[in-house]
């Protein structure tokens, strides 16, 4: 089973803190979208017959997309390529475009899940990551939702932000826990270098992330998760059961994935390649039936690395005796060795050698991960 993935690289605005590529224009859609389908044609054969599960529209803002628009992209897909019986099909949504209008027109599409940006039910909030909507258009793209029968719903939320109290954050997802929404995933403010979020910060403009403040509303997280019957299945996402993302896990179980579209990556367990950042490169270059794309063949350190950056996020953990069959003795005895310290700080728990973090490792995972690579 392989995964797709479709960049849609076009938004009304830039939010501050985004580092993904979209441009705030919608000149060149017709022209993307004819590209988009040329590349999916060209890269009929890079899944190797593998049926795939899981198509996933991300961005930029994929519900700047009509219905006809998903239509033909998806067709497109189910023409080249063999679609598993009952595939996942996600779309991102900002909460200001899914309107009633909009959640009926998506609703009579193949699209069968939503992904919608809520980010926070508080204005000021919403205001300092520079986001376009505001709390009452993210409850009303809920409601939307439900009453044009999406039960497979995933709401993004982000913990962190200088002006979201403790008192806030609880609130955020309790309204979640009313709303009964299936799938939460929660991410920490960054300030990735050349946003305009870090630029405004190194200026002076806007108060500094608190790494300890997160840190707390990190454990806030997984604290009220858990007392509501969430899976907390990785470090980033919870589910109630039987809503688990097919598509992200398909990433952190090292699955073949395409990526379809300008700056997108695909991975076939052999290399990783990414397609160039540029709409009009990207565009002109599939007019020539070429696609624009780098590749790096992955080297057995690499392949090693990744191994651990995706398991050891998971509910799922980390595999001894997978890394000592796939890799040799000396990969299992460094993650053995490497790990030692961390099992025997609670950090780690090791069932079986199957290695998985403890709440206190889910706090500092990206420390425990980059010293388990080689």
């Amino acid at each position: 089973m392989a995964g797709s993935y479709i960049h849609i690289p076009f938004c009304k605005s830039k939010c501050n803190y985004c580092n993904f590529y979209s441009v705030a224009s919608l000149e060149l859609k017709a022209d993307y979208i004819n590209a988009l389908l040329k590349e999916i044609e060209l890269q009929k054969d890079y899944l190797k017959n593998e049926k795939v599960e899981t198509i996933y529209f991300g961005g930029g803002t994929p519900s700047l997309l009509s219905s006809d628009e998903i239509n033909k992209i998806i067709n497109g897909i189910k023409k080249y390529f063999e679609i598993e019986t009952n595939p996942e099909i996600t779309l991102e949504v900002n909460p200001e475009s899914l309107s009633k209008e909009k959640a009926k027109e998506i609703s009579e599409t193949l699209i069968n899940r939503l992904s919608i940006g809520v980010q926070s039910l508080f204005d000021d909030d919403l205001k300092y990551i520079g986001r376009i909507h505001n709390a009452k258009q993210s409850l009303e793209a809920i409601k939307n939702a439900k009453e044009y029968g999406f039960k497979n719903l995933s709401i993004d939320l982000i913990y962190g932000i200088p002006t979201l109290t403790n008192e806030k954050w609880i609130s955020n997802l309790e309204q979640m826990f009313l709303l009964e929404v299936p799938h939460i995933s929660a991410y920490s403010l960054t300030a990735e270098p050349n946003t305009p979020l870090f630029n405004s910060i190194e200026k002076g403009k806007l108060n500094k992330i608190d790494e300890e403040k997160t840190a707390v509303q990190f454990e806030i997280l997984m604290k009220l998760m858990s007392e509501n019957n969430y899976v907390h299945y990785e470090i980033s996402n919870f589910c109630k059961e039987g809503f688990y993302s097919k598509h992200n896990s398909s990433y952190w179980k090292q699955k073949k994935y395409l990526g379809i579209g300008a700056s997108a990556h695909s991975y076939n367990e052999i290399s990783r390649q990414w397609n160039v950042s540029d709409n009009k490169k990207y565009i002109n270059s599939l007019k020539n039936n070429t696609i624009p794309f780098e590749k790096e063949i992955l080297t057995e350190n690499q392949k090693y690395n990744e191994y651990i950056l995706t398991t050891m996020r998971t509910i799922w953990g980390t595999d001894a005796d997978y890394i000592k069959n796939n890799f040799g003795e000396f990969y299992s005895g460094y993650f053995i060795c490497q790990s030692d310290k961390f099992v025997k700080s609670e950090k780690m728990i090791n069932k079986n050698n199957i290695f998985v973090l403890s709440n206190d490792g889910k706090i500092i995972a990206d420390t425990i991960i980059s010293s388990l690579f080689i």
